[in-house]
């Protein structure tokens, strides 16, 4: 019979142990870590710094992942392996490269894939890349929502002149409507 346990990083971390089990083929680990703002359940107690970015949709060649530990942020590369089962790192963190203002991503947008450069997005620019144009006649009445982004935003809607973060495959429905 099989029996599965998760192993919480954050908290052994705290707690300043790691659980060690004894050799059992019908045990299954799985390990809870967190990135940024948001948990992930993994199943090995190895993960490399690219395994870590796919997590959360990210890719090497725009960002970077730190593990958070006891003696500060340490930057894994992208073949580095994390070791999760000892207890001495407690997050991991992601950050856009430096001098990489090149975002390249691809957003859904109506339905549409479309690519994107940027960290951000604007409103305008939701609603130019969804009908072609942005009309700005007082009668033209623009909405825009989103779901599936980034911890910073994860979904909502946007209201003129505001601007959001996004991430690969983040989804976005506009809707025009002309009220004269």
């Amino acid at each position: 019979m099989e029996t599965k346990i998760t192993h919480d990083v954050e908290e052994h971390f705290h707690r300043g142990h790691a659980e060690r089990h004894e050799y059992d083929p019908g045990l299954i680990v799985h390990y809870k870590i967190k990135i940024n703002d948001d948990y992930y359940e993994v199943e090995s107690s190895e993960i490399t710094g690219t395994g870590l970015l796919e997590l959360t949709n990210l890719n090497v060649q725009t960002h970077s992942v730190f593990a958070i530990h006891k003696d500060g942020k340490k930057e894994i590369e992208p073949h580095e392996i994390a070791d999760l089962g000892g207890y001495g790192i407690e997050k991991f963190v992601t950050e856009l490269k430096k001098g990489d203002d090149k975002h390249d991503v691809e957003i859904i947008v109506n339905g549409m894939l479309k690519k994107w450069e940027k960290e951000q997005i604007a409103f305008k620019e939701v609603i130019i890349l969804a009908y072609g144009k942005y009309d700005d006649r007082p009668t033209m009445v623009y909405t825009v929502a989103y779901e599936d982004g980034p911890h910073q935003n994860p979904e909502g809607s946007m209201r003129k002149d505001t601007s959001v973060f996004v991430k690969n495959k983040m989804i976005f429905h506009a809707t025009a409507t002309d009220k004269s």
